[in-house]
């Protein structure tokens, strides 16, 4: 049976919440809105506890099962969107220009409110479930910021599991892999200064702008030369900012990026090797660097036991054939990475379909959450609690 007969029932309120959230996008921290929403959906389904305000929007809701365990078990979603715009052209798509839900975190807390629902319905289990909905997974780590507020002091939990939908794996398909999963994700920033002048006497000046060429090509070898070819990690330069007319050569440039790695290790020696290859690019040509580099998320890193609960579970649902559990890690990184330091669980993909129906990647302009994934992965939520903590025979 590939979805719960009673979480089916209710798919099409499902999808009346998605779209809604859908349509009112937020940003992160700025969730007001989408967090009220979400507590006014939890009040309805009667959940016996809801904590608000915690990483400013974020919502922490409990239910009890039938018995006196003592067990409990946490179950993450976030649902910030992201500054983009849409161009779905659906009837439900961002009423707030320049946002949008571009990676399916309206689905992902969906899904989460269809577990709630059913579980506070049933309540078929023996302990606590706990439900984190997480603002500011983009960019702002929310994720980060819930776990130093005392999210696991505040709700103790056994595990923890977090969920994402994974355009171009077909509806009714899991993966998840144990270990290293997703990569770390840093950022840096290199202030190239040199000596500004008239542009047709370059002999005058020190030209920040030769330098920065030369440093980005000196960047590009820090994978290819620095890094163990059996390690992974990515330098991209993604912002250049320098001058502002056409006959004067500028005083400085600046340099912004980005850093993926699987490896705290890699990470370290990545941001040592950055510096000191700025610092005598920058020499050569009688200019002076700054470097400011910035630990965002560290890499996700799944644990081998629960990946093999969850994908236990999923074979139920879905078929062991529609279950991979050796799928390659991606150099996207998730905040959920921190609350994975804190306590052990694993991070799951649940397919969003193919081609046309749902498989426009995440964080495009044309990206929308497939509705039909919804009872898919509130199932999967559902069965997951029931699953490890059962009520005595």
């Amino acid at each position: 049976m590939p979805v719960i007969n009673r979480i089916a029932e209710f798919h099409e309120e499902l999808t009346r919440w998605r779209r809604e959230m859908h349509a009112h996008p937020e940003t992160a921290f700025e969730e007001i809105w989408t967090s009220d929403f979400i507590a006014a959906r939890l009040a309805e389904i009667g959940v016996d506890r809801i904590e608000r305000n915690i990483a400013r929007t974020g919502i922490v809701a409990t239910i009890k099962g039938q018995g006196a365990s003592g067990r409990s078990i946490g179950l993450r979603a976030d649902f910030d969107a992201l500054d983009i715009t849409e161009t779905t052209g659906k009837p439900w798509a961002s009423t707030l220009p320049g946002k949008m839900h571009a990676c399916g975190h309206d689905g992902h807390t969906t899904m989460l409110l269809g577990a709630a629902k059913y579980l506070a319905e049933t309540r078929n289990f023996d302990g606590t479930a706990v439900l984190i909905f997480q603002p500011a997974e983009e960019n702002e780590g929310g994720g980060r910021v819930m776990v130093e507020e005392g999210l696991f002091e505040r709700f103790p939990v056994d595990a923890v599991y977090g969920m994402h939908n994974r355009p171009g794996l077909a509806l009714g398909k899991m993966c998840m892999r144990s270990g290293p999963a997703m990569a770390g994700f840093d950022i840096f920033e290199i202030t190239i200064h040199g000596y500004g002048g008239h542009a047709a006497r370059p002999h005058t000046t020190i030209d920040p702008i030769v330098v920065q060429a030369h440093i980005v090509q000196a960047l590009q070898t820090i994978a290819s030369r620095s890094t163990d070819p059996l390690d992974s990690v990515v330098v991209s330069i993604t912002q250049v900012h320098g001058g502002d007319t056409w006959n004067v050569i500028p005083e400085k440039v600046v340099l912004r990026g980005t850093v993926r790695a699987f490896r705290t290790e890699v990470q370290d020696r990545t941001e040592a090797t950055m510096s000191r290859l700025c610092r005598n690019v920058a020499a050569a040509f009688d200019a002076s660097v700054d470097v400011r580099y910035e630990r965002r998320y560290p890499p996700l890193s799944n644990h081998a036991e629960h990946v093999e609960l969850c994908a236990g579970v999923a074979s139920e649902l879905f078929g062991a054939d529609n279950v991979d559990t050796d799928p390659a890690p991606v150099m996207g990184s998730e905040d959920f990475a921190f609350m994975l330091n804190e306590r052990p669980g694993a991070y799951v993909n649940i397919g969003n379909g193919v081609g046309d129906q749902g498989g426009v990647m995440v964080h495009n302009p044309g990206y929308d959450f497939n509705d039909a994934a919804l009872p898919h992965g509130a199932s999967f939520w559902a069965r997951l609690v029931e699953t490890l903590m059962p009520r005595a025979a």
